[in-house]
């Protein structure tokens, strides 16, 4: 127990030097697949280490014992003791057997593990879409009503006890989906629609990431899950599902004003405002969000202006240009995005 417990921190220890956010461990689950997962893990765990002490114990054994009447000029053996044979082929033997026996045994479980994974099938409570891109996550919140449906980027809620399901495309390359605290990887494929449930056990937020690479920037394509209680997911969205606020003051109306009018509005969308682009992430509640740039930066005002002048320093070879403006007009567009929470 004490070394589960130490082994199960180490990967969230090192989480904070790395820069991450969130809790990223396949051996701290937090949902019914993750669970199965670390279950089979340990067993692995458990079962090799026993075979490499029992190996070690057996070599150091081999080692030291005493061999009686031995010389390094004695001539070999012609006629070899059949008694000492017969033990030699007993123990290769039953060593065989047992090896085939215990990998037998783990294949057998991981079958039975996988076929557990992915055998749900169904409606979740709740349904996103999942979009892949170089590299960044488009997420779609779907709804019986289309009024309800919004779309927000590198960040997905999920209502804790409640199964979600999830429906993985990709718009470009083959990416692939994992959140190890939750469950097993699933990939999105150039045309071709793949599905994950998710459950969230308890509260937390977790790291997700691509785990299939798909180019320069595969790294620095995260995002953060976040479970919460149902009453706290259902407040947000509501939030989400809203229209961006209206700017108040007149340096967030000039913010507004030099959105629109310039080339944010081509690649960006904000409900309730003509900006409508698709080729970026979806920007009506942008404040709200976490982090910049799939989990490159945590979301601060000082980051969205360093992002906006020089994006591909901070996440070279992404879709977006440089923007140069001058400073009067960035900082109006830095008012008008703070407003977007």
């Amino acid at each position: 127990g004490v070394w589960r417990g130490v082994l199960s921190a180490v990967p969230a220890l090192l989480l904070p030097v790395a820069g991450c956010t969130g809790v990223q461990s396949a051996l701290d689950p937090a949902g019914k697949g993750a669970e199965a997962i670390g279950g089979i893990w340990w067993l692995f765990f458990w079962v090799c280490t026993a075979v490499y002490v029992l190996v070690m114990l057996t070599l150091i054994w081999a080692m030291l014992r005493r061999r009686g009447g031995y010389t390094p000029f004695s001539a070999p053996e012609v006629h070899p003791n059949q008694g000492t044979e017969g033990r030699i082929r007993r123990v290769v033997g039953v060593a065989t057997a047992v090896t085939v026996a215990i990998l037998l045994a783990l294949t057998l479980v991981t079958y039975a593990t996988n076929s557990k994974l992915f055998a749900q099938s169904g409606d979740g409570a709740y349904g996103i879409e999942l979009i892949g891109h170089q590299w960044w996550w488009e997420v779609r919140y779907q709804a019986a009503q289309p009024s309800d449906t919004f779309i927000t980027a590198d960040e997905i809620h999920l209502p804790v006890g409640e199964t979600v399901k999830i429906t993985l495309r990709s718009d470009d390359v083959i990416h692939s989906f994992w959140v190890p605290n939750l469950h097993g990887k699933k990939d999105l494929i150039p045309g071709q629609l793949n599905t994950l449930y998710l459950t969230a056990d308890r509260p937390g937020r977790f790291r997700g990431q691509c785990a299939e690479f798909c180019g320069a920037q595969h790294a620095h394509m995260a995002l953060d899950v976040v479970a919460e209680p149902k009453d706290a997911f259902e407040s947000w969205l509501d939030k989400q599902r809203k229209s961006a606020k209206e700017p108040q003051t007149d340096e967030q109306k000039r913010g507004m004003q030099v959105f629109m009018s310039g080339p944010c509005a081509m690649c960006h969308a904000i409900t309730g405002t003509p900006a409508g682009g698709v080729v970026g992430p979806n920007l009506t509640h942008l404040a709200s969000r976490m982090s910049l740039g799939a989990g490159r930066l945590p979301n601060t005002r000082g980051n969205r202006a360093g992002w906006i002048a020089d994006p591909q320093t901070q996440k070279p070879g992404n879709l977006m240009p440089p923007i140069v403006l001058p400073p009067d007009d960035l900082q109006a567009l830095l008012s008008y995005l703070d407003t977007l929470d």
